[in-house]
């Protein structure tokens, strides 16, 4: 009985490293192109705990523990357009908010399949961008942006997010890139500023029914604390071809890891 005590506390405790260092991974992924990841964690974090509600409210925790130490870290580079923040916040929230009031209308399985066919779109998508050329002569502009796309893209996402439950970060940053015209490198932290927030506006109505597992939650926080730092420090050292190529293959990763979540 004691060796097999012994030998149930090992195996605990190797699931636990093999947690932690999937999550410092995910964090370090996360923080290098400004997402959550959140839909790539979630199955890891469901096998450690013991049952799905505390999984998916210590997953919650982590998201917000890994977006927030990114997103500080992307803030102290100057990395945040802070009036398209502003711009995207209040309907970004307004759409979460009817998103949950609404959730259950629409099957949840076709609206992930319908998330997951558009972030394949968009990693193909941003696998091929370029940057535009800027015209002869042409001054910077100091962060102009399409304000219509802005609030139109924020509303809609956060109306999808909330109807699934998730931040949805993954379709907020290929739309800050290629329909409001947002650099890459500033769109990466100004994503990651606004999933803090939405993530947040979310968690307060779901982090009491969820009962979370704190024992995962806080060794998949530490984890990700480290990860998610060095990500956002790694952020700069790309160039904005070699940026968006690492978005568009983490993002085919997201719809895969979607995919796979609808089937099972």
């Amino acid at each position: 009985m004691a060796r097999s005590h012994r030998a149930s506390i090992v195996a605990r405790a190797v699931e636990l490293v093999a947690f932690a260092i999937w999550c410092f991974l995910v964090a370090l992924a996360g923080g290098l192109v400004g997402l959550v990841l959140g839909n790539i964690r979630l199955p890891a974090t469901l096998l450690v705990a013991p049952n799905v509600a505390a999984g998916g409210g210590a997953n919650l925790l982590i998201s917000a523990a890994s977006a927030a130490a990114a997103a500080v870290a992307h803030v102290r580079a100057g990395r945040v357009n802070w009036r398209l923040f502003w711009w995207m916040l209040p309907p970004s929230i307004a759409g979460a908010v009817a998103g949950g009031y609404l959730a259950g209308i629409i099957d949840e399985d076709l609206l992930l399949a319908c998330i997951a066919a558009v972030l394949l779109y968009s990693g193909v998508d941003l696998l091929r961008w370029r940057p535009r050329p800027a015209p002869p002569g042409a001054q910077p502009t100091g962060g102009d942006f399409d304000r219509t796309a802005a609030v139109v893209s924020g509303a809609v996402i956060g109306l999808l997010g909330g109807l699934v439950g998730l931040i949805l970060g993954s379709l907020r940053l290929p739309a800050l890139i290629r329909r409001v015209g947002e650099p890459p490198h500033t769109a990466v932290g100004t994503n990651l500023v606004l999933g803090v927030c939405v993530g947040v506006a979310g968690a307060l109505g779901h982090l009491p029914s969820d009962a979370p597992d704190w024992r995962a939650a806080a060794v998949g926080a530490a984890a990700s604390l480290p990860g998610a730092l060095l990500g956002a420090r790694l952020t700069g050292r790309l160039s904005e071809i070699e940026l968006v190529r690492c978005v568009g293959a983490i993002l085919l990763v997201a719809a895969t890891a979607m995919v796979v979540q609808i089937l099972v």
